[in-house]
């Protein structure tokens, strides 16, 4: 059985710094990287993907709304063609520092608000699958399970990835529990660990996720990964 452990990372901005990154790289097989709109600047990007790629960990965009202030964790209200545009600037900005790293491109996966958003907005999520696309259609979008999102990406040629969140708590229908409620984060590595194996084992996701920004994300990450090879899991980037 084979899994991928992909992070959010990447996410500093200038003298504002977020998350222990090469803790992370050092465990995960796949890594989100911000792309500028909702975090992240051109040096953050370069040696995000640079150590990335010292790791051979697969490299992904994880382009958002463009809300720095909000890091990325608000809707908006924006149009199709402008999400579209929107997010194949930051693919693109993305892929530019993996060219120069000598990496490809693996995935793309969108961050926070646009990725919730995208569960059931089917026109966002088309807008969102069409940038992919445009841009390289063998890269593969990553979105939740029986989201429009996937839904949108097969349609528009797309390899896709479901994927579970390790730190996160979920709604009976399946989308994340909103940060603005109480329990909304695990913090407790155990309990993350439990809940990866149960994602995994469940067979419906091909790809579990830690935010950098948890408390805790590092321990949480080396406790998800010890407790996935104890369960014989192989942990290795999506294959398109």
């Amino acid at each position: 059985m084979t899994i991928d452990l992909n992070c959010d990372i990447g996410e500093s901005y200038g003298a504002w710094r977020m998350g222990d990154d090469l803790a992370l790289l050092d465990v995960v097989s796949s890594a989100n990287v911000a792309c500028g709109f909702h975090a992240g600047d051109p040096t953050t990007i370069d040696a995000t993907v640079r150590a990335a790629a010292e790791r051979q960990v697969a490299i992904g965009a994880h382009p958002s709304y463009p809300d720095l202030a909000g890091f990325g964790r608000r809707s908006m209200d924006l149009k199709p063609g402008d999400v579209e545009s929107g997010v194949l600037y930051q693919i693109g900005a993305l892929a530019a520092f993996a060219v120069a790293a000598g990496v490809p491109l693996h995935h793309v996966k969108p961050h926070g608000a646009l990725y919730n958003d995208a569960f059931a907005n089917k026109p966002l999520a088309e807008a969102i699958a069409q940038a992919v696309a445009r841009f390289d259609k063998n890269l593969v979008l990553v979105g939740l399970p029986k989201s429009a999102l996937l839904a949108a990406g097969r349609a528009a040629g797309l390899p896709t990835a479901a994927e579970g969140f390790c730190d996160r708590t979920y709604e009976p229908d399946g989308t994340l529990r909103s940060r603005t409620k109480d329990g909304a984060l695990i913090t407790d590595p155990a309990k993350a660990a439990k809940q990866a194996l149960a994602l995994a084992a469940g067979g419906q996701v091909q790809t579990l996720c830690i935010h950098s920004d948890t408390p805790g994300a590092s321990a949480i990450a080396f406790a998800v990964r010890a407790a996935l090879r104890d369960a014989r899991f192989d942990i290795a980037p999506l294959h398109p």
